[in-house]
């Protein structure tokens, strides 16, 4: 695994239904709603960067004096680790990488090519 320098997570309000995505850095926190939440790691594989993040956060509600989450989450997998919480989710999206999926050139058409014909059957 490898560390990343930060990540993005989303925030639901079930009650009013808003949704927001968050990029915090290592060691950063946010407060959306009454919660505060802190990213304290985020880790990604090393062979394969585009694939699951795993953060581990602090999310502490302000009507509250121990923390509704302490853990790690993951993002392929958010209900293994999930914060119960009556009012707000939050989840791990992905950890920031660095890694930037190859673009993808539109080759130019050929007036001369065959039609490629599909059989259906």
């Amino acid at each position: 695994m490898a560390s990343a320098p930060g990540g993005t997570l989303r925030f639901l309000d079930k009650i009013t239904g808003i949704v927001v995505d968050l990029t915090l850095g290592r060691g950063q926190s946010i407060t959306q709603g009454r919660l505060t939440i802190l990213l304290d790691e985020c880790r990604y594989p090393k062979d394969n960067p585009a694939s699951d993040g795993q953060a581990h956060l602090t999310i502490m509600d302000s009507l509250s004096s121990t923390p509704v989450f302490n853990g790690w989450m993951m993002a392929s997998s958010p209900a293994l680790s999930a914060m119960d919480h009556p009012r707000y989710d939050v989840w791990v999206l992905s950890c920031d990488s660095g890694y930037v999926a190859p673009q993808i050139e539109d080759q130019p058409e050929d007036p001369d090519a065959p039609i490629e014909e599909i059989n259906e059957g």
